[in-house]
């Protein structure tokens, strides 16, 4: 029996002799680690600069200052004078538009739609003139002038509709139809609206151009 037992604890001896030689290997690695994970000192014994025999401060280089370069001579060919401004020529004043001639009379030519009845009549310059139910008043009548490009005649006017009174009956207020410049070259440009009557310029007449006249209204 004391044989078996001491065969028996010989494999544990041995065990324990491999556990302590792995423990001393792995702390001699751990402490090989740290051992190189330490920094290393700064060196100590750096050699020093040689201080100046005597003591003295070391002195500053004296560096001379470069002289401005001057400029190069310009040539008398290369510098030549500028030349001299043109003289402006003086612009022409504009001409003022030529001012149509102002006669006294328009000549003017109505139409009854319903009867087919026509009228040319002549209208002096602000005095009213009747025709069936419409009263003709002219405020100015020009000609083109000489530089325009269509020779044409221009009548500023305006026309009342209001029937001819009855006896008996109260004469309507008058009721404007037209007001503005009528072109003899075009009659349909500013044409008197209305159902029953219908009138257009056919030119303006006069022995001479109206001296003075007043101007005309605006257009």
């Amino acid at each position: 029996m004391e044989a078996r037992i001491a065969v028996a604890r010989r494999p544990a001896a041995s065990a324990i002799l491999k556990r302590t030689v792995s423990a001393v290997a792995a702390g001699a690695v751990l402490a090989g680690g740290l051992v190189a994970a330490q920094p290393i000192p700064p060196p100590t014994n750096l050699p020093q600069e040689a201080a100046p025999p005597g003591g003295e401060e070391p002195r500053a280089l004296a560096i001379p200052t470069p002289e401005p370069l001057a400029p190069p001579p310009v040539e008398t060919q290369e510098a030549e004078p500028a030349p001299a401004p043109k003289a402006q020529v003086a612009e022409k004043p504009a001409e003022a538009p030529t001012r149509r001639a102002r006669y006294d009379v328009a000549v003017i030519q109505a139409l009854d739609k319903v009867t087919a009845e026509t009228l040319k009549f002549e209208a002096p310059v602000g005095r009213p003139v009747r025709w069936k139910g419409l009263i003709f008043t002219v405020r100015a009548c020009e000609r083109s002038a000489p530089d325009e490009p269509v020779e044409d005649s221009i009548v500023y006017l305006t026309i009342d509709s209001q029937p001819r009174p009855q006896p008996g009956r109260p004469t309507p207020p008058p009721r404007q139809a037209f007001k503005g410049w009528m072109y003899a070259s075009s009659p349909g440009l500013h044409a008197l609206e209305h159902a029953t009557y219908d009138a257009w310029v056919i030119s303006c007449r006069a022995a001479a151009p109206v001296a003075g006249a007043p101007s005309a209204p605006q257009r």
